[in-house]
């Protein structure tokens, strides 16, 4: 429901309405809600499209759907029966002063659309509660049903009609983890039969069936890719004589056309999660990992962006994109380029010493390109972790990810295509981090201040964040102080207009590097190739849709994040259940609005909610008990126990 309103909201084309939205268009449309012009749906301006806020003495605010609009008050709730996460159709109260208001006049489902809940036993008594508030799940058991079930057992929920959908396992088992995780949002690894069927159609690459695509198979391309890797999206290529670079995409929009059935799931998925024992792909596996994937000694289809870079100024002075076959000549993870870059490792064969050659070159000249690109955007030192399970899914061990010469490599080869594809179009799909807020940098000050740094103010924002960052290395605080101001960013996200990214310090950016993980990439593949062929009638095609798009991909970019971190705090607080009273070193990493810690322990990574020892002070290493553990909301509650000399 919630896509549907929000594609009522930018306008919905009459071809566009999936069969089981039509009831509620023409619902909407008799109810006077929306509006038909020209075959194109949308609200009436009198109307707004919205998720019901937090609920207090009746009254709330209504999120309103779209960009720069502003969120209504709601004085009268309780009247309309209506809830916290409530899908809301609202009249707009027009010429009442005051703040913009409305009233409620349809509740047209939740916000989200599914939960999980679990089975809990008070004073001998059996319900079933929401997994994370343990409130009542809303599904109406008799006695006897609840009876048959044990206590802990797991069950997702269907929102819209309070259903249960399907028990997952119980809440001791630790393999129900994964399966919580992904039921919240619906997510699951397997695809349809229809799917399937689609993706075993296509056969390997005959290049004498692409006579038009342009033949790069000569080409001593390679992958740079973590050694987990299975789904390769891109190769490279430099060529020292014209100073050209060539980064070559997976070509998925070959293979996944609109409308089609790997289509239509891969915008309902549009990202690919990644957990840590597996990952759950937005492409059928045939595609993903096979087909689509730019393995080595295989030909491939793929859209390649061919730039020729000025290595005094470092600019691209030219690039072209074109759809092209390549034949990677090699697959090398980041730990082998790393060895090579540190004289471990040496070329087995005369195709190797001509990869190793570039790549040798190539590292020159991105390290170049990362120094300008960082006068201006931003080089952030949280650490990415990594969490390790054994077959039960329990945890083994953590470690933090370092960026190496390698990853840094890749990245700015990466962000080169980026740009230029970004460049290529007004409308579309950019990526765009737009700057804080005042209200936020102020904050950030103020927890600043905190430990004892004290900002000066510079005449940019850049120059004031390099500043704190000086200072925080002097103080050996640099990933904890890079991600307190990570926090007071804008989030990056999708729009169909050009915003600029901050951070990155660009002015036009956008994804085109990640088409078998993004659905945003595949997009752009798709725009590009409307451009190049001067095919307008493509490339409104394409357009259509994309305010709503934009919106509906932000938003499944946070779930997949979601899970990925929630998992792993399900992992951690696994753990922390076995470790109930044990004693363990430890970060305090925030005091607002609750005091906060992190595992710097031989495992790293666990967060804490500390519950005695308030007076410890932000950053301040501690060693901390675990007191308790909450198995089903996946947290930890510890007490400071002792203040520890920092190493430095």
């Amino acid at each position: 429901m919630k896509s549907l309103l929000i594609r009522l909201t930018h306008g919905l084309s009459e071809q566009d309405i999936a069969p089981d939205e039509l009831k509620y268009v023409n619902d909407f449309l008799a109810k006077e809600y929306i509006t038909k012009k020209e075959n194109v749906y949308q609200f009436n301006s009198k109307y707004r499209a919205g998720t019901l806020g937090l609920v207090q003495n009746s009254t709330a605010y209504l999120n309103v759907i779209g960009e720069y609009v502003r969120d209504l008050f709601i004085d009268d709730v309780e009247t309309s029966k209506a809830r916290e996460g409530d899908l809301i159709i609202a009249q707009r109260l027009l010429g009442k002063r005051g703040i913009p208001s409305a009233k409620i006049v349809e509740i047209v489902g939740r916000a989200q659309t599914y939960s999980v809940a679990y089975i809990v036993s008070k004073e001998g008594k059996k319900s079933l509660v929401d997994l994370k508030t343990d409130f009542p799940a809303g599904v109406e058991l008799k006695e006897d049903e609840l009876n048959l079930y044990s206590d802990g057992d797991v069950f997702k929920i269907n929102n819209q009609d309070f259903t249960i959908m399907q028990k997952l396992g119980n809440i001791k088992d630790p393999l129900v983890d994964e399966k919580i995780v992904l039921a919240q949002f619906n997510k699951h690894d397997e695809f349809s039969d229809e799917v399937l069927k689609q993706a075993a159609s296509f056969k390997e690459v005959d290049a004498s069936l692409y006579p038009s695509r342009v033949d790069l198979r000569k080409l001593p391309f390679c992958t740079i890719d973590p050694v987990t890797a299975k789904d390769f999206d891109d190769a490279i290529y430099y060529d020292e004589e014209t100073t050209t670079l060539y980064v070559a995409i997976a070509d998925v929009s070959e293979y996944v056309t609109p409308f089609g059935a790997i289509d239509n799931e891969a915008i309902y998925r549009s990202f690919s999660i990644y957990l840590p024992h597996r990952s759950i792909p937005m492409l059928p596996r045939e595609l993903s990992e096979t087909l689509c994937s730019l393995q080595p000694h295989v030909d491939r289809l793929s859209y390649v962006f061919e730039m020729k870079l000025d290595l005094d100024s470092l600019e691209v002075v030219g690039s072209k994109v074109y759809e092209a076959i390549i034949h990677s000549q090699r697959r090398f993870n980041y730990e082998e380029i790393d060895e090579f870059f540190e004289g471990k490792l040496s070329a087995k064969n005369p195709s190797e010493e001509k990869i190793f050659d570039y790549i040798a070159k190539l590292r020159v000249i991105t390290d170049a390109l990362k120094a300008k690109r960082l006068k201006i955007g931003y080089d952030f030192r949280s650490n990415e972790l990594e969490m390790f399970i054994d077959e039960n899914s329990n945890i083994t061990h953590t470690t933090y990810a370092h960026e190496t010469p390698s990853h840094a490599l890749i990245e700015d080869c990466m962000l080169l295509a980026n740009k230029e594809a970004a460049k290529r179009f007004s409308r579309g799909i950019f990526r765009i981090h737009e700057p804080p807020n005042q209200l936020k940098i102020q904050n950030l000050y103020q927890e600043l201040a905190g430990i004892g740094m004290f900002v000066d103010i510079q005449k940019s924002i850049k120059e004031t964040i390099t500043e704190i960052q000086k200072q925080a290395k002097e103080m050996n605080l640099s990933s904890e102080v890079d991600t307190l101001i990570i926090q007071s960013q804008m989030q990056a996200r999708y729009a169909p207009i050009n915003a600029g990214h901050f951070g990155l310090g660009f002015d036009e950016y956008t994804h085109f590097t990640s088409p078998i993980r993004r659905y945003s990439d595949l997009i752009v593949h798709r725009l590009l190739k409307a451009i190049n062929n001067n095919d307008t009638m493509e490339g409104s095609y394409v357009l259509r849709n994309i305010e709503s798009l934009c919106i509906s991909v932000s938003e499944k970019e946070r779930e997949a994040s979601t899970i990925e971190v929630e998992f792993m705090a399900r992992k951690f607080a696994r753990w922390a259940d076995e470790n109930i009273g044990n004693i363990f070193r430890a970060r305090i990493t925030s005091t607002e609005p609750f005091l906060k810690a992190e595992l710097h322990d031989e495992l790293q990574g666990a967060r804490f909610f500390i519950t005695h020892g308030n007076d410890a002070l932000l950053f301040e290493d501690v060693k901390v008990r675990i007191d308790k553990v909450d198995i089903a909301k996946a947290k930890i509650y510890a007490s400071v126990v002792e203040r520890v000399e920092r190493d430095n």
